[in-house]
């Protein structure tokens, strides 16, 4: 067992070319084979701090990246994915190797973890409480994520809320945090000692780019949180940063719409939905400045404890 940080280059190549690299994330296992140079520079960039593993017999994924044969292989080459023998995606060209292994681990584990119930949601830990950050594409959850993870909260996921289904804690993944277009460059320009991935131009998601996770947030993925607070953030050109209690009811069909399992696991689901919903203090949050957002919710931390509190609005991080 070693970190990824302590494999040459050349290592990392010579292992996804052959019986393939065991990468660690949270309780998951991945035995990922590849060609792709991109994906071994990838791996050895944004994966530093992750553990792999040597003589492993079961891995929970099994991921294989290639590229297309004949022609292609040569001319504007495609790159293909296979889980086991199916392959979930379209071939995309191979320059977008690295958003397509990332998108590849989130289609792995959103939908073969069925022994958890997986939510599409940010979350982060603060002195032992949890915070998941449910919202839609667009909307400035890795923006804040990215901003929160840089300024001491602990990051847990950027894109799936992995919850045990028996003591309703976050279990931890500390991957990367992938962030898009102008995204890109605010999180520079906050935080500039962040890590990036290249920038890779993409037909669906425009330019994309990954943010390695800290040393800490990896050292410390096998420690799971309750969470304690469930905030969906929107970003609004121009609005004071706001955030404001929502119904509980509401926030359950809404987290329920965002939940990559809950039907599949009928009442199991819902009776870990509800003690998810029912554990935590529920928010909107609009922003649109990253620094006013970290600002506020330090101060939400520190004027609630993260416990549940009786405020109902923060505006410019002061108390209404």
């Amino acid at each position: 067992m070693k970190q990824i940080g302590e494999l040459s280059n050349l290592e990392i190549r010579g292992r996804l070319r052959g019986e393939g690299l065991v990468l660690g994330a949270g309780p998951y296992l991945m035995r990922i084979k590849s060609e792709i140079d991109l994906i071994a520079e990838g791996i050895g960039l944004l994966y530093e701090h992750h553990v792999c593993y040597d003589d492993v017999g079961f891995c929970d994924f099994n991921l294989n990246f290639t590229v297309s044969g004949g022609l292609r292989r040569w001319y504007k080459p495609k790159m293909r994915f296979y889980f086991g023998c199916e392959e979930p995606f379209l071939p995309l060209p191979a320059h977008q190797a690295m958003p397509l292994f990332e998108w590849a681990i989130n289609w792995s584990m959103a939908n073969h973890s069925h022994q958890y119930l997986v939510i599409h949601a940010a979350c982060l830990e603060k002195e032992g409480k949890g915070l998941v950050m449910p919202a839609p594409p667009g909307s400035g959850k890795s923006t804040l994520c990215a901003g929160l993870a840089s300024r001491g909260w602990r990051l847990l996921s950027d894109e799936l809320a992995i919850i045990d289904m028996v003591d309703g804690e976050l279990v931890g993944l500390a991957r990367p945090i992938s962030l898009k277009g102008r995204s890109i460059d605010v999180i520079k320009d906050f935080a500039p000692d962040s890590v990036f991935s290249a920038g890779v131009m993409t037909e669906t998601k425009g330019l994309v780019a990954h943010v390695k996770p800290s040393s800490e947030s990896v050292e410390r993925v096998g420690e799971k949180v309750l969470p304690t607070k469930i905030v969906f953030p929107r970003w609004v050109e121009g609005v004071e940063s706001k955030l404001t209690k929502r119904e509980k009811g509401k926030t359950f069909l809404e987290i329920a719409e965002n939940s990559f399992n809950y039907s599949m696991l009928g009442r199991d689901g819902f009776e870990a939905m509800g003690r998810l919903i029912g554990g935590c203090s529920c928010y909107d949050f609009e922003y649109s400045d990253l620094a006013d957002a970290v600002r506020v919710f330090d101060g939400f931390d520190e004027d609630t404890g993260f416990a549940g509190g009786e405020i109902e609005v923060y505006q410019n991080g002061g108390e209404l």
